[in-house]
């Protein structure tokens, strides 16, 4: 299949209208570039429950989701076991009522771990749609006053730990990774029609060993990949990547060709990729394999472009950062990370005040980097190879597994009570 090259203006151009107004947050992590960016500023450093705060919305049940932004609305989803069903709550941005909310019951059982939420999966939204995974009960595209516009219902969804993966919105398409499971699927659907444009089905997995937590475990422990993909800009053309177990993919967005394939992870994925300058990092997840993998290239790259792989690494549940070719992280326990992504070498490391255990990925604005823990507090430290600097911290006394959302001057917080709206005051 030939490869399908864009001129870099129109590349260039179709990438600056995809990323994310410092007025929004249309998708999880932002924009379709996964970044975790925003080029909001005057954002708070400090709040608290009485500090800072603009308004808290209550919210029916834990979820482990983050919140989206669009206009005059904030979308969230929401599992409601009273009558298992899967929602999508939408939101006044100004005051924090509940505007509507539209979902589907699904009665069949589904497994996943205690602690991973139903409507793990945050939406994506632009003019005129939003859509929203709710797992094995199907993908739902609403406009922007609930009413459905298409369905997709891809068969269950059978993993142990669930899933959360959430959807992208790319030029005319909606990518969806129907996964992990044995029959996961990575789909491009068209957005007007949730049409199937292209698909590629992901092989089961078969690892000789493991080398990540799991390694006194058979090597047919648990497998599955919980990242969502990015979209890159390489100069030449545009790709699409992915963590999948074993093995990081580049997809051309537009038709589903495989444009390389780099193997060294190992076969549990946690986080998303991280892009910068050239090179894109992928970790696994619990003591996993992590690589940093040079973009551009064609076919079976492992040799030609993988600068680096680190044995049993320090990447945790949630996706970091990267600022000037480094990359900004932390694991499971609380200890932030500052790597080189030329090498895989960490400058630095430090562990975060507070709580720290965190699911959350990290938000960078200008160079402070937003954290969240399972616990609700928050800290803010500074993008710096010199080291850890404190630059403020949070406390909202509410557990989540959620990351923070930014639009405007405002900070979005889901923990597992509430909706919380946090403004720096006069």
């Amino acid at each position: 299949m030939m490869k399908r090259l864009l001129p870099i203006v129109v590349l260039l151009a179709a990438l600056m209208s995809a990323k994310a107004a410092p007025d929004s947050w249309p998708a999880w992590r932002g924009d379709p570039l996964g970044s975790g960016k925003t080029e909001a500023s005057g954002l708070p450093t400090e709040w608290g429950k009485e500090k800072n705060v603009v308004w808290r919305a209550e919210l029916p049940e834990p979820g482990n989701s983050t919140p989206v932004v669009f206009g005059d609305r904030i979308f969230v989803t929401q599992p409601d076991s009273s009558n298992k069903s899967r929602n999508l709550f939408c939101f006044d941005r100004k005051s924090g009522d509940l505007l509507w909310e539209k979902g589907i019951v699904y009665e069949k059982e589904e497994r996943t771990h205690r602690t991973n939420h139903y409507c793990s999966a945050s939406p994506a939204i632009e003019e005129g749609r939003v859509v929203v995974s709710f797992g094995s009960a199907g993908l739902f595209c609403y406009d922007l006053d609930g009413n459905e516009l298409w369905k997709r219902d891809f068969g269950a969804i059978d993993h142990v730990w669930g899933n959360s993966t959430s959807p992208v919105l790319i030029d005319d398409l909606v990518i969806h990774y129907h996964g992990p499971a044995k029959n996961a699927v990575l789909y491009a659907l068209d957005k007007k029609t949730g049409e199937t444009v292209w698909k590629w089905e992901e092989p089961v997995w078969k690892p000789t060993e493991r080398t990540d937590g799991f390694k006194e475990r058979p090597a047919q422990g648990v497998i599955g990949a919980f990242s969502t993909p990015i979209l890159v800009e390489t100069g030449e053309r545009r790709e699409l990547i992915m963590s999948f177990p074993i093995e990081m993919k580049a997809f051309d967005p537009a038709t589903g060709e495989v444009l390389w394939t780099a193997s060294g992870l190992n076969p549990l994925i946690y986080t998303s990729p991280v892009y910068d300058d050239g090179i894109v990092v992928a970790m696994g997840g619990y003591y996993g394999n992590s690589i940093g993998v040079k973009v551009g290239g064609s076919g079976e790259v492992t040799e030609s472009h993988r600068l680096w792989q680190e044995v049993r690494h320090n990447g945790g549940i949630g996706s970091g950062v990267a600022k000037g070719g480094k990359l900004y992280y932390q694991d499971a326990g609380g200890v932030v990370y500052c790597d080189d992504m030329k090498t895989g070498k960490t400058i630095w490391k430090d562990r975060l005040p507070g709580a720290g255990k965190s699911w959350g990925s990290f938000v960078l604005a200008g160079d402070l980097i937003y954290t969240l823990s399972q616990a609700g507090d928050s800290v803010v430290f500074r993008a710096s190879i010199d080291g850890f600097e404190l630059i403020g911290q949070g406390d909202l006394k509410e557990e989540t597994n959620s990351s923070i959302a930014v639009a405007g001057q405002d900070l979005y917080v889901r923990t597992h009570e509430a909706l919380w709206c946090i403004r720096k005051q006069d």
